[in-house]
């Protein structure tokens, strides 16, 4: 017989934000671009690529360490990539973003193929994990021990760089220029800020922020990395940055939100649940936020029409 208390649990709480780490993450890289006026969907192959070299690097080097360094360094490479195409090349950001996301499922599986000769997944216990941090202050007390405690340090680095990029965008000069440059371009080009350099910097700073979403997900998940893992969560991402109002606080919010449908889609499935109808749960709440998003900013933009 389904009870709520077999799904509504204190290990609920450690579930919402463990999933939500990446999509969090994924956000805060999508937040930064889009104030700078550049919709980065291609977040989502940016992920990819950082969880495949995440755990290439962990597998050949033995340390968490250099597979989140090489996460990153292939994050930073895609979103140069991106700009190369959007910034140089002058192609639709949205039409780059997707060329970006096909090329790296592509990527992946040919590197998958041909640097480990296995196809689908790859693992062994030489990958190297992220490790999780116990404080033992709080293993006294079981409540607080399982809500806060054993998480992987992504999880709590995460929750720091909501603090950081509020900091960062709303009380600094160059957050102000970085909101300038999506708003009102030509003001930041009259006070002498190149806005191509400002964009270039929004893009490499998503890369950075996408590598270590992607270095979540294969050294924090599972220690494994498999084909088209990221299975979307680069466009919950988006999802997120527009639910939350492009902010960090709300997105970080909003990001708990889709890692509490993921969570309980996880354990009715668990229960019995058709796993078809509880997969969906995630993408379905993505849905429901957009259109949220869509009909709050399209009553902004009619508050501000003169009658």
């Amino acid at each position: 017989m389904f009870r709520f208390s077999d799904v509504l649990t204190l290990t609920l709480v450690r579930a919402t934000i463990r999933m939500s780490t990446p999509i969090l993450l994924a956000a805060l890289g999508v937040i930064v671009t889009e104030l700078a006026a550049i919709t980065n969907v291609g977040i989502e192959g940016i992920m990819l690529v950082s969880a495949f070299m995440a755990v290439a690097a962990s597998y050949w080097s033995g340390s968490w360490i250099v597979g989140i360094l090489a996460a990153v360094a292939a994050g930073v490479l895609i979103a140069a990539l991106m700009a190369l195409i959007h910034l140089r090349f002058k192609a639709n950001v949205l039409v780059a973003g997707i060329a970006v996301n096909m090329f790296s499922l592509a990527f992946t599986r040919f590197l998958l193929v041909n640097w480990f000769g296995v196809a689908g997944s790859f693992y062994s216990p030489r990958i190297s994990p992220i490790p999780r941090i116990n404080l033992s202050i709080l293993a006294a007390h079981p409540v607080l021990d399982t809500l806060f405690n054993n998480y992987n340090l992504m999880d709590y680095l995460g929750i720091v760089l909501v603090f950081v990029f509020h900091f960062l965008i709303y009380k600094t000069v160059w957050g102000l220029r970085l909101r300038f440059t999506g708003v009102h371009p030509l003001a930041v080009e009259t006070a002498g800020v190149n806005v191509t350099v400002k964009k270039l910097q929004a893009l490499l700073i998503s890369g950075v922020l996408g590598g270590l979403a992607g270095a979540h997900l294969s050294l924090g998940y599972t220690t494994q990395f498999i084909e088209n893992m990221t299975n979307g969560r680069g466009f919950i991402g988006v999802a997120a940055m527009y639910f939350g109002g492009i902010s960090p606080i709300t997105t970080w919010l909003a990001s708990l939100f889709f890692g509490f449908t993921e969570g309980v889609g996880a354990r009715l499935q668990n229960l019995g649940f058709p796993s078809q109808f509880m997969l969906m749960l995630p993408y379905v709440a993505t849905v429901v936020a957009i259109t949220f998003s869509m009909i709050r900013q399209q009553r902004r933009e009619t508050d501000k029409q003169p009658f």
